[in-house]
C-alpha cells in the first residue's frame, strides 16, 4: 500500500497556488493536500505547527524565500522546489531527498516527482537539505560579483562588470572586452558563467554576452543568431547551436 504524504502547498502567487493544487488532484494516492500558505512568515508558523509529511515549496517570496524557510525550521519536512528560476536548478537539488519543478509545472514533470517520492524512506537525512542550502549560499553570493580583476602591464586592476561587454576564450585565454580596452582574465568561461550576474549569458561554448550591450540580434543560417554589440568596433558575435536554448528563452521566440 502507498504511502500518502500529508503535504502543505507554499506559493504566493494565488494561479501558481490553484495550479498546483489542481494537478495535485492526479495523485490524490500520494498527496493529501492539509493547507496552504500565501508567504514566507506563514510557511514557516504552519510547518511547525502541522508538521507535514511533504511541502511544496516556491523559492521567490516576499517576507522569507524558501530557502530562508527551512534555515529557520526545527523540523523539515520532504522538500520539493517550484521555480520559475532555471539558475535554482543546480546539481545539488538531485539528492535523493529532494527535487524542484519548474514553473509552469506540466502534469508530467509531477508525475516524475511522484516516482521519485516512492523511492523515499521514512526517515530522510536532513543533512542533504542542509548542504543544499549551503552550496545555494555560496552561489547566491557569487552572483553578487560586481567586478572582475585582470592583467595589465604586469599589475592586477579591477573593471566593472557594467563595463564588460562581453568575454571571449581561445585555447589559452579568457579575454574581458571592457570599454576601455581588452583585458585578460584567468578565470575560465565555465566558472564565470557560475558567478556572472543575469544580465550575462552563455552564447557560444567560447563566449559570454552581457545582454545590455546587445543592439541588434539577426537570425543566422542554422538555427543560429547573429548577436551585435553596442562597443566601439561594433562586435558581432554568432551564436552556437547547443546554446540555442538559453538564447531563444531570452529572447522569448
Amino acid at each position: 500500500m502507498n504511502k500518502i504524504y500529508r503535504t502543505l502547498v507554499i506559493d504566493d502567487e494565488p494561479p501558481a497556488r490553484k495550479r498546483l493544487l489542481k494537478l495535485l488532484e492526479n495523485f490524490t494516492d500520494t498527496f493529501e493536500v492539509i493547507d496552504v500558505a500565501e508567504n514566507g512568515l506563514i510557511a514557516k508558523e504552519k510547518i511547525e505547527a502541522l508538521k507535514p509529511d511533504l511541502i511544496f515549496l516556491d523559492i521567490e517570496m516576499p517576507e522569507l524565500t524558501g530557502f530562508e524557510v527551512l534555515e529557520t525550521l526545527t523540523y523539515i519536512p520532504i522538500v520539493i522546489f517550484c521555480t520559475a528560476y532555471d539558475q535554482y536548478s543546480l546539481q545539488a537539488f538531485e539528492t535523493n531527498s529532494i527535487d524542484y519543478l519548474l514553473k509552469p509545472i506540466k502534469l508530467e514533470r509531477l508525475q516524475q516527482s511522484v516516482n521519485k517520492i516512492k523511492l523515499f524512506s521514512n526517515n530522510l537525512p536532513n543533512q542533504n537539505i542542509m548542504q543544499l542550502l549551503k552550496d545555494l549560499s555560496s552561489k547566491k553570493e557569487d552572483h553578487q560579483m560586481t567586478s572582475i580583476t585582470v592583467k595589465k602591464e604586469g599589475k592586477l586592476i579591477f573593471i566593472k562588470l557594467e563595463e564588460v561587454s562581453h568575454f571571449s576564450a581561445d585555447e589559452r585565454y579568457v579575454s574581458v572586452h571592457a570599454k576601455n580596452g581588452v583585458y585578460l582574465t584567468d578565470e575560465p568561461l565555465s566558472q564565470l558563467e557560475e558567478k556572472l550576474p543575469s544580465n550575462f549569458l552563455r552564447v557560444h561554448r567560447a563566449t559570454i554576452i552581457n545582454k545590455d550591450f546587445v543592439s541588434e540580434v539577426q537570425k543566422y543560417f542554422n538555427s543560429r543568431y547573429s548577436i551585435t554589440l553596442k562597443t566601439n568596433k561594433k562586435q558581432t558575435i554568432t551564436t552556437g547551436r547547443s546554446y540555442n536554448t538559453q538564447v531563444k528563452s531570452w529572447l522569448n521566440v
